[in-house]
């Protein structure tokens, strides 16, 4: 993983490519690159996990009476075979890296090239002849890639911190902006960025720019099919599928590990991976994450319903892993308030965010690569809202059931209908979903719902993971983002998903005889969060110092419907599961950060 940044028709100098190149070097440890032809400029910051001596970026390729120069941050889960069928068509390679790999690919088939590679990755091809820039995203959205049209020319990068660090660039909060901090975050619109003028190649598209103009396609989306496999040849096919994408993800030339909280989907890819380290004479790497005094404090809820501990120890048995603890105190938990939202560039989940940078931070200390189990819940539809018929008929975001609380704190509604543009959002996604004529009332709500969770949700939660894990340069893989689970569980009914009544009963089924019984069947608990009062106590602390200031958050929040929201008791998290009165206080204290460190620009 890297990353990589490039500047097309612009004039730069030393110091700016250095300073864009300073914010790319915590996603890119291991070495820099610059590519620099008249007014364009490649930047690319390695983290080296594959091919290490071989895989130097930029990298060009001479083909058919063309120069290719690429950048890429990713990795490839179908290398050998795609290098195979190029050798076959007269490629030669120097290497055995990816890079390489998705390097002829594109001069070989140019942006059909795209359906050919099974991986995470967003990269761009310089076409030296033609003058052409091409860009590109996987299809589930995995890695990040941000672009801006600025002054006749196009700035790009994996991370908007890099964009902005261009001298004629500044951060700007419209009123677009605005309405997606408090009444979407901390989601935001499919290819937005929040800061005016800043857009996201969106998953499953690309883009090729020349002259000045932009121009973007769709690659891939979710495609509902007729399925015509019983439910025991399903099992058998998503038993399959499920065991090749976490074999495949283990390539590595580094030592890899897993998270391991103790669920279903992380245990899954402890279990398969412990097995194929055994084989080959090693002992698995996991790591789970807790809090000071969990045991004490720890309070079962409807969406939390059991802490991971017992979980892990039986799978740490079970396997024979070596097991890394980090246990953080609220202290850690409010000192990384500052850093997690540097690290996404806008305010995120709070101390969910918190929390997992500071653990990659360990995890990174122990191994480069770490697998984990991202996007299951959205597939196979694990989330309670999936499965609560009242939150799944109800018109809206299910992970966001507090509307009238979000508009209420918008400073000015003069020129934006807020019900309107949640609505809108919403209704335009599910207008989006794939759906075959004739399809039942019930299986068209769940493939609406899986569009809305692919679109929305799981973003939230990709941009998440990968943010807080690359500011450490830790390399984290998402077996079941493989395509090719999304595509088939697309089209599978939900009476088969929804086997026994058990959320992801299929994916259980599918995995019976992998796992202890009692991980097996557990209830699903998500990411863990700190219960200590003392927690609550510091954030509450800052946020008091906040309210008794100027301070810029008030531009575009109400305080006093703020302090109403906070004084009162919702039976609904601010967003997600676990977003409550600490969170919520954290979130508008990550937000009044961010205006400040970005000098962010209200207009």
């Amino acid at each position: 993983m890297c990353a990589i940044a490039g500047i097309i028709g612009l004039k730069t100098d030393e110091s700016i490519r250095k300073s864009m190149l300073a914010t790319m070097r915590r996603r890119g440890p291991d070495a820099q690159g610059t590519y620099l032809r008249e007014d364009t400029v490649l930047l690319h910051s390695r983290l080296a996990i594959i091919d290490l001596e071989g895989g130097q970026q930029p990298m060009a390729l001479e083909w058919a009476g063309e120069r290719y120069v690429l950048i890429y941050n990713g990795e490839l889960y179908n290398t050998a075979e795609l290098r195979r069928g190029l050798i076959s068509r007269g490629h030669t390679f120097h290497g055995h890296s990816d890079t390489e790999v998705v390097l002829h690919a594109y001069a070989q088939y140019g942006d059909r090239c795209l359906e050919k590679l099974n991986g995470i990755f967003a990269f761009a091809v310089w076409e030296e002849n033609h003058r052409r820039l091409f860009l590109a995203r996987d299809r589930i959205g995995v890695k990040p890639l941000f672009y801006l049209e600025h002054e006749n020319g196009l700035l790009f990068a994996s991370e908007m911190k890099t964009i902005l660090t261009f001298p004629t660039v500044n951060a700007r909060l419209d009123e677009t902006g605005i309405a997606q901090l408090l009444l979407l975050g901390p989601g935001r619109l499919p290819g937005s960025g929040v800061f005016q003028g800043i857009h996201e190649i969106e998953p499953g598209w690309f883009a090729y720019y020349q002259n000045g103009k932009m121009t973007k396609n769709q690659y891939w989306k979710l495609r509902d099919r007729e399925h015509r496999e019983n439910f025991s040849d399903t099992v058998e096919q998503v038993r399959y599928l499920v065991f090749d994408a976490i074999a495949r993800q283990m390539v590595s030339d580094v030592p890899i590990g897993t998270f391991l909280s103790g669920g279903l989907d992380s245990s899954i890819i402890t279990a398969i991976c412990a097995e194929q380290e055994q084989k080959e004479g090693k002992r698995l790497k996991t790591f789970s994450v807790d809090y000071l005094n969990n045991e004490k404090y720890f309070q079962a809820s409807k969406f939390q319903p059991n802490s991971d501990s017992m979980y892990i120890g039986i799978m740490e048995n079970a396997f024979d892993t070596e097991h890394h603890w980090t246990v953080l105190p609220p202290e850690t938990l409010c000192d990384a308030l500052e850093e997690a939202t540097i690290a996404r560039d806008l305010p995120g989940m709070a101390d969910v965010d918190f929390s997992l940078l500071a653990f990659c931070g360990d995890i990174r200390q122990q191994v480069r690569v770490a697998l984990s189990g991202e996007c299951a819940d959205e597939i196979f539809g694990g989330y309670p809202w999936y499965r609560d018929p009242e939150v799944r008929e109800r018109e809206g975001f299910p992970w966001a059931q507090n509307t009238q609380q979000r508009i209420s704190l918008l400073q000015s509604t003069a020129a934006l209908n807020a019900e309107e543009f949640i609505r809108d959002a919403y209704e335009r996604t599910c207008r989006e979903s794939d759906i075959l004529p004739g399809t039942p009332a019930l299986e068209r709500r769940m493939k609406e719902m899986v569009n809305l969770n692919f679109r929305w949700f799981m973003q939230t939660l990709l941009d998440r993971k990968d943010r807080m894990s690359m500011y450490h340069g830790l390399e984290v893989r998402v077996p079941f983002c493989d395509y090719r689970i999304a595509e088939y569980l697309y089209g599978v009914p939900w009476e088969f998903k929804d086997y026994q009544g058990k959320e992801k009963g299929l994916l259980r089924e599918a995995v019976k005889g992998l796992l202890p019984e009692k991980v097996l069947y557990r209830k699903k608990s998500p990411y863990p969060k700190t219960f200590d009062p003392r927690y609550t106590e510091l954030i509450a602390g800052r946020f008091r110092e906040m309210a008794s200031q100027n301070a810029p958050v008030w531009e575009i929040v109400r305080k006093e419907k703020l302090m109403e929201i906070l004084e009162s008791t919702s039976p609904w998290p601010w967003y997600g599961q676990l977003m409550r009165n600490p969170q919520i206080m954290a979130y508008f204290l990550q937000m009044n950060f961010w205006l400040i460190h970005y000098h962010v620009e209200i207009l």
